[in-house]
């Protein structure tokens, strides 16, 4: 199962003490990795490799009416992973360039 991102709105959730049972109940789901709460707009995302069906009953119970807004897959940190990765190939890129720099430093100046 690939990354999911859910995307639900609690309509119980008009307080910290409702949001805190929400972020509670979601966090015991198996397989979720975040979970972000907007009180103001009263919306939970939650992330990870998970069932959305679960995630709804779980919060359902645990703070009553909850619709779900939108569930797809999770873009977002994929991007930020390759962006890191990217990163990271360009430092060891540059790693490997200056080591061929100075090798070829090194074998010029025995010639003089």
């Amino acid at each position: 199962m690939a990354q999911m991102k859910v995307v639900m709105k609690v309509l119980t959730m008009s307080d910290e003490k409702t949001k805190q049972k929400a972020i509670e109940a979601a966090a015991d789901i198996l397989g979720v990795d975040s979970i972000a709460a907007d009180l103001k707009e009263q919306k939970l995302t939650v992330i990870g490799e998970m069932d959305a069906v679960a995630v709804v009953k779980k919060l359902k119970k645990a703070v009553g009416k909850v619709d779900i807004l939108s569930v797809g897959p999770a873009k977002e940190e994929k991007k930020e992973e390759k962006k890191e990765e990217k990163k990271e190939e360009k430092k060891e890129e540059k790693k490997e360039e200056k080591k061929e720099e100075k090798k070829e430093e090194k074998k010029e100046e025995p010639q003089k």
